[in-house]
This record gives structure tokens, C-alpha cells and sequence, in this order.
């Protein structure tokens, strides 16, 4: 791996900050096979309907794409199988407990390199209801607004 991929973030997940306020962040680690790997360096993994849930107490992603390695044969894995992301096991409970008990939700928001190895951002997720998605579109056009007013402003001096 070269030094241009070191921190490169590789994919995110946008729809995931329109339907969800995120609460907190963690990094995890990623099982990934050679293929997968080789094709996430050719940039074709989709983060957009993924989710995270625990199962046999292994925090496990679905829904994540990473396209099949076009050179790869035989060694190629199904485009959207299960994968187990590594965390501690007294994280894995603690985020379990919260999305049991508050009805919150665990979200894949990014997938980065951190040196050699494959990271995923995730997010502690309450879910967002139609109002409020209208609320962050309006204070997002009036940022907007505001934005260009002061350009327009310097611009005349």
C-alpha cells in the first residue's frame, strides 16, 4: 500500500446524516477477504443501506456492497455477506444496551484507511422524523443564503 491511501477516506455514508441525528462515533476494524480488499482500493464499496447489529456477541455489518474484484476468480466472496467488525467485547455490550434500551440504532457513517488496515466509522443513531429533516434542509438553505450575501458583500468593497 502506498502512503497516498494512509487516512484516505474511501467511501461515506451521506444518506446516513439525513435520516439520523448521530450521538456518538467509534472506529472499528473490518474482517475483510483479499478480494474485498482489492476491490476496496479500486474505490467500489456502497455504504448507503447499511446497518449494524449484534449476533453472537460480534458486532456485524449489513447491507455493505464491495463490489466482486473483476480479476479476482474463485476467491470472490458475495457482494453483500454478513461481516464481522472487530471492537472491544465491553464496547460491543455497551453499544448493544443502548440500542436495546434507548431504540437507537448503529450506523456505518465512513470506511477509511488507517495505515494498512481498513477502518469503519460508525455512529450511535436516533433516527430522524420528517420534520426535522425539513428543519435541517431549511437551516441548511439559510447557511446558504447567509453564505452568499457575505460574498456578495466583499465582493463590492
Amino acid at each position: 500500500m502506498g502512503r497516498e491511501t494512509a487516512g484516505k477516506t474511501i467511501a461515506q455514508n451521506r444518506k446516513a446524516f439525513h435520516d439520523y441525528f448521530v450521538e456518538e462515533r467509534f472506529e472499528a476494524g473490518i474482517s475483510l477477504a483479499g478480494t474485498e480488499v482489492k476491490s476496496i482500493r479500486a474505490g467500489k464499496v456502497n455504504l448507503k443501506d447499511c446497518f449494524c447489529t449484534v449476533e453472537d456477541g460480534q458486532l456485524v455489518v449489513i447491507g455493505m456492497h464491495i463490489s466482486p474484484y473483476e480479476q479476482g476468480n474463485i476467491f470472490n466472496k458475495d457482494p453483500l455477506r454478513k461481516r464481522v467488525l472487530l471492537m472491544h467485547k465491553k464496547e460491543i455490550m455497551r453499544l448493544f444496551g443502548k440500542v436495546k434500551q434507548e431504540g437507537m440504532a448503529i450506523v456505518p457513517l465512513s470506511l477509511y484507511w488507517k495505515g494498512p488496515h481498513v477502518k469503519v466509522e460508525l455512529g450511535l443513531c436516533r433516527g430522524k422524523r420528517q420534520h426535522d429533516k425539513r428543519e435541517a434542509m431549511a437551516k441548511r438553505d439559510a447557511h446558504r443564503e447567509m453564505d452568499r450575501a457575505m460574498k456578495q458583500a466583499n465582493a463590492r468593497r
